[in-house]
């Protein structure tokens, strides 16, 4: 199992970074070890002082595929819910400053929260409401249609590099209002008003 990640594929998100838009989605991968287990909590690792949430609308995949047109996505995948991107943002700022690749920034162990699986007839795929509540406070809330690459346009690019495989999940990029998480923070996050997940920093 394989963790297809997005990243900047919400324009608030991009400024709010002092970064710019891609003229394409930008593709990476997580390992099945960055996946938190169930009803555990999120570990602040021992090589960072600097880790950050990204809540993202995520799906799991049930067929097998590749080249996968826009139009058929859907028939790819019937479950979706809420994910966090953990990033070790102080590592990321250094490696591309160097040059150098990310991924041990983005996928480290544990790095992945999983929340809940919803039916995905529950909703348009284009028009979820989804936030992320810190302690009780929205930190971050959005709607797939602020997506800049829709879910069809992120499953036929990606299958383009990479063969889809049952089991595998998408996170499809995170909006505005990241932020750092301390110790004995609580992270939840909410499609509607339906909780997915609830994760405890420690």
């Amino acid at each position: 199992m394989k963790l297809i990640c997005i990243g900047k594929n919400y324009l608030k998100h991009i400024h709010e970074l002092n970064s710019k838009k891609e003229d394409d989605p930008v593709i990476f991968l997580k390992p099945d070890t960055s996946v938190i287990q169930k009803k555990q909590p999120f570990f602040i690792p021992e090589f960072s002082s600097d880790i950050h949430y990204e809540v993202e609308i995520i799906l799991k995949f049930n067929r097998v595929g590749k080249h996968i047109e826009p139009k058929f996505s859907k028939k790819y995948f019937d479950k979706i819910s809420l994910g966090i991107d953990f990033t070790a943002r102080d590592l990321q700022r250094k490696f591309k400053e160097n040059g150098l690749p990310w991924d041990i920034a983005k996928g480290f162990d544990n790095s992945a929260m999983i929340g809940d699986w919803l039916s995905v007839d529950l909703f348009d795929i284009d028009n979820i409401n989804f936030r992320l509540e810190k302690n009780g406070e929205i930190v971050q809330k959005s709607n797939s249609s602020n997506m800049i690459w829709k879910i069809d346009q992120l499953i036929s690019k990606a299958s383009t590099f990479f063969t889809i495989k049952i089991g595998d999940i998408m996170f499809t990029g995170t909006p505005e209002g990241v932020g750092k998480v301390v110790e004995n923070d609580l992270l939840e996050g909410y499609i509607d008003d339906k909780k997915v997940f609830s994760v405890r920093v420690k």
